[in-house]
């Protein structure tokens, strides 16, 4: 099971890297760290481990009850060194290891151990580890020949799960969906990787550590290593019910074929490589609408907040800005909240607010500070109130509207400086009213029109009748055909392949800029895929390079040009795993990509 576990894991932390970013390291400067695995099987051996970044003396363990500990501690130790704009530094390391083997099921803590540094004396950190049960040693679906003797992968041995955090959020509420992948094979490598698009969500991406440990967790009674691939936060824009559909990852595995090879080191079982698409379960969420008794000062806000409410000064003169900021901290949905409003005088000079956000993804929400802040002008002195905003939102602890209320601010504003050039082009709204009898003058040459000459009954006036009923009658023959159009389902993906496969490749030539090889490889490969499913009508899921050729055969199109998207699709499909490509050969797969598709369109439609 060790090597097993140790093959899965060099594989789990390259197919993570695909959707993560750099690792950081940090160093402290004294250090005593226990690990051990999260979950252990019962009856199977385990390693504890200390590591400690100095010389240390006196290592005490801390009682056992629960585990038997077969050896240790057996002791190894590292040194690096390093040098850096001339300053080198050293590093050295002391691990200290023990086998342990649980005795019963169950989650158990370990406590701190402890160990003497030049006198002092340092305690590690505790862990816990859950003890799962064995699996039955007649295990049904058990991986390696079948009948017919071939090796294959069963559903039981291998799958992807797609697991989320609530099933019936409320409308615009957060919650987590999570890739995980079950295993108890090897892996030898993967292949193409489509998760699936989250339509009628916002979605945000939540980080994965790319030297996350594999974790063993029991499943329908039995034990697999698992390992999250992708979890993402979602937030949904609409009630009702919503399905994640299916995403599919091919990975290839290495199984036992049911047949034995001799070598110089005896009789061995030959391991075989296979094949599997891994699919993940659809899931339906079942949104739930916010209640209908919404306050009038409802923010579209969804969680849990505060408000905290800052001025820059009650007491300025005319023509001063005054800077009104708003604080709303908390966990939901950040980035969606609308802006409070805020009533400034009618002397006042008001500007678009600006808003900035520090916020941090969680598997709660987002997390953080939405900052906006307002700026006013009074234009005239005076005394002037700001009334108590208001900022209502949909508490998901309690499932009710809550509202948040800022105090008033009063307002004295002194006569500005003479002669300022804003006062001057400001009018005062409080002494000139729509309802008073004074009008502004009217300046300029005025128009006269004769007493003979009648608007009605003329050919203008006729046509002001007949223009508007032709339009609607085009309008109404036009709503009708689109319709149809519309109604058709094929004839709509079809029509609309060229402009997302062009909207795909802009992304790819965003990443190509980027010099980000991996997702510009990703990108074409989905423009190219999407494209064939929408212009030959065939779902992607069961797309394939040969029943592409074929159709592609059938509709007329010359075999040069189906072997220069087959050309591209193998160099996309390879180059991803590839050592680094040039800019020149990104960007040559780039420009090839657009002129077969420009090409396939101009022979398709030739062909109409």
């Amino acid at each position: 099971m060790s090597i097993i576990k140790r093959n899965i894991y060099l594989q789990i932390i390259l197919l993570i890297t695909l959707f993560s970013g750099s690792v950081t390291v940090s160093e402290a400067q004294v250090t005593f760290k226990a690990s051990a695995p999260a979950s252990v099987v019962e009856g199977e051996q385990f390693r504890l481990s200390y590591m400690l970044n100095q010389e240390g003396k006196d290592l005490r363990l801390p009682d056992l009850p629960d585990f038997d500990v077969l050896f240790g501690p057996s002791t190894s130790t590292s040194f690096s060194q390093r040098t850096i704009n001339g300053k080198t530094t050293s590093e050295r390391s002391v691990t200290y290891t023990y086998i342990l083997v649980p005795k019963k099921t169950g989650t158990f803590t370990i406590a701190p151990a402890s160990i003497t540094v030049d006198g002092a004396n340092y305690q590690s950190n505790s862990l816990q580890v859950e003890v799962l049960p064995p699996d039955k040693t007649a295990t049904k679906g058990s991986p390696g020949a079948s009948s017919s003797g071939t090796a294959t992968v069963s559903e039981s041995d291998a799958f992807i799960r797609a697991i989320v955090s609530k099933n019936n959020p409320y409308e615009q509420e957060g919650f987590t969906v999570t890739f995980r992948l079950y295993t108890t094979l090897n892996i030898v490598n993967f292949g193409r990787i489509q998760f699936p698009e989250f339509e009628g969500f916002m979605v945000e991406e939540i980080d994965i550590p790319t030297n996350q440990q594999l974790k063993m967790e029991r499943y329908n009674g039995r034990n697999y290593y698992t390992a999250d691939l992708r979890r993402t936060l979602l937030f949904p824009q609409r009630s009702g019910q919503i399905t994640i559909p299916s995403g599919t990852i091919e990975m290839v595995f290495s199984v036992p074929s049911g047949r034995n090879v001799t070598t110089f080191f005896g009789s061995q079982e030959l391991m075989v490589d296979v094949n599997k698409a891994l699919v993940t379960n659809p899931v339906a969420i079942n949104v739930r609408p916010l209640p209908a008794n919404r306050p009038e000062s409802y923010a579209n806000a969804v969680g849990t907040f505060t408000i905290n409410p800052n001025i820059n000064s009650t007491q300025l003169r005319a023509n001063e800005a005054i800077s009104l900021r708003l604080e709303i901290s908390g966990t939901g949905n950040m980035k969606l909240i609308s802006n409070p409003e805020v009533e400034f005088p009618n002397n006042f000079e008001v500007y678009d607010p600006t808003v900035t956000n520090a916020l941090n993804v969680t598997s709660n929400g987002l997390t953080g500070i939405r900052t906006i802040e307002y700026m006013a002008i009074p234009r005239y002195e005076g005394s002037y109130t700001i009334p108590p905003i208001e900022f209502s939102y949909f508490d998901t602890n309690t499932n009710s509207y809550k509202t948040l209320t800022t105090p008033a601010y009063d307002l004295q504003i002194a006569k500005g400086e003479p002669g300022s050039i804003s006062s001057s082009n400001f009018v005062n709204q409080q002494d000139v009213k729509v309802e008073q009898d004074i009008r502004f003058l009217k300046t300029g040459e005025p128009n006269y029109h004769s007493i003979s000459d009648f608007f009605v009954g003329s050919f203008s006036y006729w046509l002001w009748y007949l223009i508007p009923l032709v339009l609607l009658i085009v309008l109404y023959v036009f709503n009708r055909k689109q319709a149809r159009e519309n109604a058709n389902v094929v004839l709509m993906r079809n029509r609309k392949a060229n402009k997302m496969a062009i909207k795909r490749l802009k992304l790819a030539e965003k990443y190509l800029k980027e010099h980000n090889k991996e997702s510009f490889y990703d990108e074409v490969l989905k423009a190219i895929w999407g494209y064939f499913s929408d212009k030959l009508s065939i779902p992607v899921a069961k797309l394939s390079k040969n029943n592409i050729e074929a159709e592609l055969s059938k509709n007329g199109i010359s075999e040069e040009l189906i072997a220069r998207f087959m050309q591209i699709l193998d160099t996309c499909e390879f180059a991803r795993y590839a050592p680094a490509e040039s800019n020149a050969e990104m960007d040559s797969v780039y420009k090839n990509t657009i002129f077969v598709i420009e090409e396939m369109e101009n022979r398709l439609k030739k062909r109409k």
